[in-house]
């Protein structure tokens, strides 16, 4: 029945993304309220058994995803398009009437989008202003822990969409919920749009493997309705526009949108630039002040545009540090900063937070000047632009003070469109099958969890890193191989005039 074929991959995904539902529906993140009486506790044993049955369903779905990259690698011919983007719809079809898994900022996004219909100010106060009888006041309950009261961080472009879902469902949690999920598959969409544009002919069904078949995704985007889904899909149509078509216009204009979404996004305007830099015509002091005024100032236009036109005003300027308030085991950085912080403060009596936040300045000191680094490699032609992004993505990610298993998708979409095949992506395919384990269903990271991430992070290297079980006539050398080096032939372009 599970045989390495596509039809029996399909089946196999198809069951443990429909665990995964079930599963949630008694282990989800469910709402304090639902009028409805559709997403209501049931009690301590069933959640625990919906959180066993949960992980079960999700090892089926990354087992299933696992062997469908190997028939890719094995049996290319014997794998069409189509049957990717079938895949795709199958193993998401089951999440999208699940209640919110593996987190429950989907009830912030319903609430400050209540807040902006109300007239409260986002970027100075938190959920708990709203009514609990009124407008969104069944997702404020829902909200977890210290984010009661905290300002958001987002940009208004996502305010406005949460606006106008929350006013479509007059803030009813049920339907405000689904009303997001459609905004994930909308942005799994434009993903998936992005992602055949940016490829190679030869690698656009690895890279849908990597970029959007990815369980990781499934579960945090779909699943969890996380707007990073968006931001993600944004900056890759941007990429696909400006890195790859030389719409750099277009392009900037969309990171601009993307950056009012989440602010990393930002990153895209310097590899545009770099290529704008690298392509014009004309003497160096012309090109540089194009790249440098010319991409910024698209995107700072569009940016200045979304916000007027949202009438939240600029505060998200100073609330990019919101999420930087808590600690996440993920974070080297953070990890490293608290446990030097804490031996200075056993040996010595110092108070460990500067010690923690030292470091941490350090690693993204440290991830600026990797960035400058990729960023120079492009400037020469040594590098493909859309790798180098995601290379970027992935260093601001690993070294930043906080990290969740979802940031990985900013970076994961982009390399998986330049190289699905390469060390790289496989490092990533690795990180995510491991990711996808550190959150529970109902959105805590017990240890139990990091546990389960471990022995997915071994067996995955382990089914990485073993010699490939092709007959030896059908091996070819990986340098030798296009789809290792998707994209070099577009490394070199003529000049934009």
């Amino acid at each position: 029945m599970w045989s390495l074929s596509v039809a029996g991959c399909r089946r196999l995904g198809v069951v443990g993304s429909a665990a995964v539902a079930l599963g949630g529906w008694a282990a989800g993140t469910l709402p304090e309220r639902d009028p409805w009486g559709l997403w209501l506790p049931r009690g301590a044993r069933a959640a625990e058994a919906g959180t066993l049955l949960a992980y079960v369903g999700l090892t089926l779905l990354v087992v299933a995803w696992w062997r469908y990259g190997r028939l890719l690698v094995l049996r290319p011919s014997a794998v069409r398009i189509r049957d990717t983007l079938a895949t795709l719809g199958c193993w998401a079809a089951p999440l999208l009437v699940a209640p919110p898994l593996y987190s429950a900022d989907v009830y912030s996004y319903i609430a400050q989008g209540a807040m902006v219909v109300e007239g409260h100010d986002v970027y100075a106060a938190g959920p708990s202003v709203l009514d609990p009888a009124g407008l969104g006041g069944d997702a404020a309950a829902s909200v977890g822990g210290h984010w009661t009261d905290t300002p958001a961080p987002y940009g208004p472009v996502f305010l406005l969409v949460a606006q106008g879902i929350t006013v479509a469902t007059d803030g009813r949690i049920v339907p405000a919920v689904l009303g997001m999920r459609l905004v994930a598959v909308a942005s799994l969409a434009l993903a998936v749009w992005a992602l055949l544009r940016l490829a190679p002919g030869g690698a656009r069904n690895g890279a849908l493997w990597l970029g959007a078949l990815n369980p990781l995704l499934l579960i945090h985007v779909v699943g969890g309705m996380h707007n990073d889904g968006l931001m993600a899909a944004l900056l890759l149509a941007a990429a696909a526009l400006a890195l790859r078509g030389r719409r750099w216009v277009a392009g900037s204009a969309l990171v601009g949108l993307a950056m009012m979404v989440k602010s990393p996004a930002a990153l895209g305007l310097l590899f545009i630039g770099v290529v704008v830099a690298r392509e014009a015509a004309g003497p160096p002091l012309r090109r540089a002040a194009k790249a440098l005024l010319g991409p910024g100032s698209v995107a700072a236009a569009t940016a200045v545009a979304a916000t007027l036109a949202g009438g939240t005003g600029f505060g998200w300027l100073r609330t990019q540090s919101v999420a930087g308030s808590i600690h996440t085991a993920l974070s080297f950085s953070s990890d490293l900063g608290y446990a030097l912080g804490r031996s200075m403060h056993y040996f010595s009596g110092t108070h460990p937070d500067p010690v923690k936040r030292a470091v941490q300045a350090m690693g993204l000191t440290l991830a600026l000047a990797l960035i400058a680094y990729l960023a120079a490699h492009v400037l020469r032609g040594l590098l493909d632009p859309v790798k180098a992004l995601g290379l970027a993505l992935l260093v601001l990610v690993l070294l930043s003070p906080v990290v969740q298993p979802w940031y990985l998708l900013w970076a994961v979409p982009l390399l998986a469109a330049t190289a699905w095949r390469g060390r790289t992506a496989r490092g990533l395919a690795v990180l995510c099958a491991a990711f996808a384990y550190v959150t529970a269903p109902d959105g805590s990271t017990p240890a139990y969890a990091f546990a389960a991430a471990a022995v997915a992070c071994a067996v995955a290297a382990h089914r990485t890193l073993r010699p490939a079980d092709a007959p030896a006539a059908a091996r070819v050398p990986a340098p030798r191989r296009a789809e290792d080096h998707a994209g070099a032939a577009l490394l070199y372009r003529p000049p934009i005039r």
